[in-house]
C-alpha cells in the first residue's frame, strides 16, 4: 500500500517537564506529547468506515481500534508543524495488542494483517521514506520485510512484538536518526536524513478476513 501525506498539519502539543539525557556532550533532550486526539484519517489510503476512536481527552487519551472483517484498511496520520520537522532525535509511545489476527504475518505473502502497527515518515522532495513498526500474530521478532523502494516510496516494516496480546500499556523508545542511518544511509539508498513528517497508526485484518484490536497512547518526540 502506497502512502502519501498531504493533510494540513494541525496537532495539539504539550511540553513535558522532565528533559531525556542526551548521551555525551550536548544539552538535554526537550520531550514533547503529541496529542492523539489529532489523529486524522489518510484519505487517500483508507477505506469509508472509520474504525478508530478517541478514548479520553489531554494527556490521558488514547485511540482504540477495533477492525472487524469485511471492512476496508484505515490508516491514521499526524503531521508534525515545521518547527518540528529537523532536529527530531528520538520517539517514544505506549501501545497494546488487544486481540491479533488470525495467522497474521505482515512478512508472509496474503498474511499481511497486524494488531498494531505505527509509522514514522520523512520526506526529501517528492520521497516519502517509512519505517513501520509492528505488532504481529506471527512473524518473527526482529524481522524486517515489505521491503519498498519505488520513485516516490521507500519502506520497511519491522517486527518490535509479535504472539501475544496485553492488556497492559507497552512502551517503545527508538533512536530515530539512527534507524534511518542503518535502514537507508547505510545501504546506500540515500546520503542524508530528510525532514521528518509525522507518524501513523494502523491496526488491520483485511487479508486474514479477522478480527484486530489494538490501543495507541502516549507519542512522544525528543528534540
Amino acid at each position: 500500500m502506497g502512502i502519501f501525506f498531504n493533510m494540513p498539519a494541525l496537532f495539539a502539543l504539550f511540553l513535558l517537564a522532565a528533559p531525556l539525557p542526551q548521551g555525551g556532550a550536548g544539552k538535554p533532550l526537550q520531550s514533547f506529547l503529541i496529542g492523539v486526539e489529532k489523529l486524522q484519517i489518510l484519505t487517500r489510503d483508507s477505506g469509508p468506515v472509520n474504525y478508530y476512536q478517541t478514548i479520553d481527552s489531554g494527556p490521558a487519551a488514547y485511540v482504540h481500534a477495533d477492525y472487524k472483517p469485511g471492512l476496508k484498511t484505515v490508516i491514521l496520520f499526524e503531521p508534525l508543524p515545521d518547527q518540528f520537522r529537523k532536529g527530531i532525535r528520538k520517539v517514544r509511545w505506549r501501545w497494546r495488542a488487544l486481540v491479533l489476527p488470525r495467522h497474521g504475518n505482515e512478512c508472509a505473502e496474503g498474511k499481511g494483517d497486524s494488531a498494531a502497527a505505527v509509522y514514522m515518515t520523512w520526506k526529501n522532495g517528492m520521497r516519502f521514506y517509512s519505517l513501520k513498526f509492528i505488532w504481529s500474530a506471527e512473524a518473527k521478532v526482529g524481522d524486517v520485510c515489505n521491503k519498498k523502494r519505488s520513485p516516490f516510496v521507500f519502506s520497511d516494516s519491522i517486527v518490535v512484538r509479535s504472539g501475544h496480546t496485553s492488556k497492559e500499556w507497552v512502551t517503545e523508545e527508538f533512536d530515530l536518526n539512527a534507524l534511518f542511518q542503518k535502514h537507508f544511509i547505510d545501504t546506500g539508498e540515500t546520503s542524508e536524513l530528510p525532514e521528518f513528517q509525522g507518524f501513523g497508526v494502523l491496526t488491520d485484518g483485511d487479508q486474514t478476513n479477522s478480527e484486530s484490536s489494538a490501543d495507541y497512547a502516549g507519542f512522544e518526540i525528543f528534540k
